[in-house]
């Protein structure tokens, strides 16, 4: 595990150095097939962590949201993406990060969140260990929370939830103390450190949740699908991440259709 750590730190390093000039500069933004968007600091961060791996690890697969998976079916799979939150990074807002997972037979087992800018990084695995804030210096310390109408959520933005899933949606959002909107990554690191109890997003790709996993349940949450099932390739992009374990049983109640 500490061979592939000091990958995925190194990674990090790669794509920074080329994410952190282009923060707030006038550069070129496209449109992908769904109208999100990518930049040169998208393609290039993704290219370098690539190279890094790929030489490091000539036996692993890597799939990146910029430019897909290669031999998807090892044994080990290196999740990437560059940027995640490009409409935060494009407009100029540190709302965003890299988030470099790795896959053992399609199971998360490392994950990294580096927001480059900041200096922040969190990195984790399933287990007893929590993660390594450095810009912080400290560990989370995630509280138990008995009842859902004590808990800080952060939801993803309602119109990417389809009309016959809202019901749930709706439900989890009613029950919460205190409810902001969206923060992609970033969400996920506030949950890690015990800032907020629970994230709630429809539409995650695999290089979406591959790093959140081991960071958040490294700090002693729990990330699902709305279903409490663990997520797996394939999946149906619905993801609910807790704080507390102990509430899952609750959460997925309220999301249940």
């Amino acid at each position: 595990m500490q061979e592939f750590i000091e990958a995925a730190e190194a990674a990090a390093e790669a794509a920074g150095a080329i994410i952190r000039p282009l923060f707030r500069s006038q550069l070129l933004v496209d449109s992908k097939g769904d109208a999100s968007p990518v930049t040169e600091a998208d393609r290039g961060a993704e290219l370098a962590m690539r190279a890094l791996l790929g030489a490091r690890f000539p036996g692993h697969g890597i799939w990146g949201e910029e430019y897909g998976p290669e031999r998807a079916d090892a044994e080990y799979l290196w999740v990437l993406d560059p940027i995640d939150g490009t409409r935060a990074f494009v407009t100029g807002r540190p709302l965003f990060g890299t988030l470099i997972g790795l896959l053992h037979r399609g199971v998360p087992v490392l994950g990294m969140i580096d927001q480059p800018v900041t200096g922040e990084r969190l990195a984790g695995h399933p287990g007893p260990a929590d993660p390594l804030h450095r810009a912080l210096g400290r560990h989370a310390a995630l509280p138990a929370l008995p009842q859902h109408r004590e808990c800080r959520a952060v939801l993803h933005q309602p119109r990417h939830v389809r009309a016959g899933r809202s019901p749930g949606f709706e439900r989890r959002r009613g029950a919460a103390r205190r409810v902001t909107w969206g923060g992609d990554c970033y969400a996920y690191g506030l949950l890690a450190l015990g800032l907020v109890d629970l994230v709630c997003e429809a539409t995650m790709k695999p290089w979406d949740w591959a790093a959140i996993v081991p960071v958040v349940e490294g700090a002693g949450g729990r990330v699902t699908g709305w279903d409490g099932r663990p997520l797996r390739l394939g999946g149906d992009g619905r993801v609910l991440a807790l704080g507390d374990a102990a509430m899952l049983a609750e959460a997925v109640g309220l999301l249940g259709d």
